[in-house]
This record gives C-alpha cells, structure tokens and sequence, in this order.
C-alpha cells in the first residue's frame, strides 16, 4: 500500500514504521530529512515549506509508481513531507519502504529522494538567526528553470513572428487567435 502525504505538524517516525512494516518483509528502510543549523556560514533556525499541494500529491503518487514498476516485491511504501516552518533538527521528508529483502529496500529509498527532490512541487526557504526574511533555496536537482531578475526580461520578444489576420467579427464577438510553430 502506498502511503502519501503532506502535513503540517511534526512527522511520526513510529506511525510511519507501523504503515510500512510487513510480516512478509524482511526489510524496512527510511530516509529522514532534517532541519540543519547552518548553510554557507549562516545559522539556520528553521525552514519553510511551501507547495503546489495537488500536484505534489500527485507526483508523489507517481514515485510511487515508478517504485512499484522498478522493485516489484516492495510491501508499502510511505512519502511525508512537511509544510509550514521546520525548527532545526526536526523531520522535513521521511520516505519509507518495505521489502522481502534489503537490496530493493535500500535501493529504491535512494531513487525515490533523487526523485521527489527532482520532481515534486515543494519550495524551501531558510530562516536565519540574524535574518527573518531568509531565503528561497532552488534544488540543484530539479530540472525547471530558475527565475531571476534579469531572467523575465530575457524572452527575445523580436524573434516571435506575428502575423495579423482581420476577419469579419460576427454579433457574438467571438475572437479567434491562431497560432502556428512555421517559421
């Protein structure tokens, strides 16, 4: 059975140990992401996490597919994520499995962190001790553009051929646009 969820308070190891485990399994194995004290010579005292929230669910019911499809004997699988802020030291992601044997068990928790870190839409902001503002972190991992200041002001709006058609509007004010990808 797979197991998803987002939540906003702090993360029950023991409640996810006891979803996943399994009598006909002789492995269980976790991945727990914490809240550290530092960054780059900064003290962190906490994250916050923000996120698409269907589509978050959404992806990492596909990871969990894509699990299923890869180590075919895993029991249950279980993905937590937190929302809100996340002191130091406590649980931010904790992704379970269980397994008739280790192998599948600890391989698959590897891919699954790669990929939701990849692919699921959560966003993290360090809060720091001299700077409640803090920070939004982009995962090195995730593959969508990252967005800067200069960079919505780097589409090159001249190299977009337009070509106008003016038709005859009827009485319903209906507009029609057409596009085409021919250069």
């Amino acid at each position: 059975m797979d197991h998803i969820k987002l939540i906003r308070n702090k993360i029950d190891i023991n409640h996810i140990h006891q979803l996943i485990i399994d009598q006909s399994c002789g492995a269980c194995s976790f991945f727990v992401g914490t809240t550290r004290d530092h960054f780059e010579g900064k003290k962190v005292i906490s994250l916050e996490y923000e996120a698409y929230e269907s589509m978050a669910l959404k992806e990492m019911g596909k990871i969990c597919s894509e699990l299923r499809i890869r180590w075919p004997t895993l029991k249950h699988i279980a993905i937590y994520h937190r929302l809100g802020s996340v002191p130091v030291a406590e649980e931010s992601v904790v992704i379970a499995v269980s397994a008739p044997h280790r192998p599948a068990a600890l391989e698959s928790i590897s891919f699954a962190v790669d990929k939701l870190k990849s692919s699921v839409p959560i966003w993290k902001k360090e809060i720091y001790e001299n700077d409640q503002i803090g920070e939004w972190k982009a995962n090195m991992e995730c593959p969508w553009p990252q967005f800067t200041e200069t960079s919505s002001n780097a589409f090159e709006y001249s190299l977009c051929k337009i070509e106008r058609q003016v038709e005859n509007i009827s009485e319903s004010k209906l507009v029609q646009i057409r596009t085409s990808s021919n250069n």
